[in-house]
């Protein structure tokens, strides 16, 4: 399998395929700070991101910014003092597809 991060997104589609279960225990371990969370029954990809203070974790969050309107794709962003929580799923599935994985790679890729 290639890189994640020199992949490109696909356009996703409400019958899109989720990830298997074998398919996330791969792309997990290409990814090993990132968490897969269940919320409201849907399963999501969600990394902390941690800075010296705001300014730099604002800028962090501009920039997965740009990333999600490049690929677009878009993840919860939530911007803390000296935090960045970056969660990534496919809202059209309601749960995790590859191009999740995809852009958490590429996010990791922005530090």
């Amino acid at each position: 399998m290639s890189n994640l991060s020199n992949q490109q997104c696909e356009a996703c589609h409400v019958d899109a395929p989720k990830v298997t279960d074998e398919e996330l225990q791969t792309f997990m371990s290409q990814l090993p700070d990132w968490v897969p969370e269940v919320r409201d029954g849907v399963m999501m990809l969600e990394r902390v991101y941690k800075f010296k203070n705001y300014k730099l974790a604002w800028e962090f969050a501009n920039k997965v910014s740009t990333l999600a309107e490049e690929e677009f794709h878009h993840p919860a962003i939530l911007l803390e003092w000296g935090k960045v929580t970056i969660t990534w799923w496919t809202h059209a599935i309601r749960g995790l597809h590859k191009n999740d994985f995809i852009c958490a790679a590429k996010t990791d890729a922005l530090l």
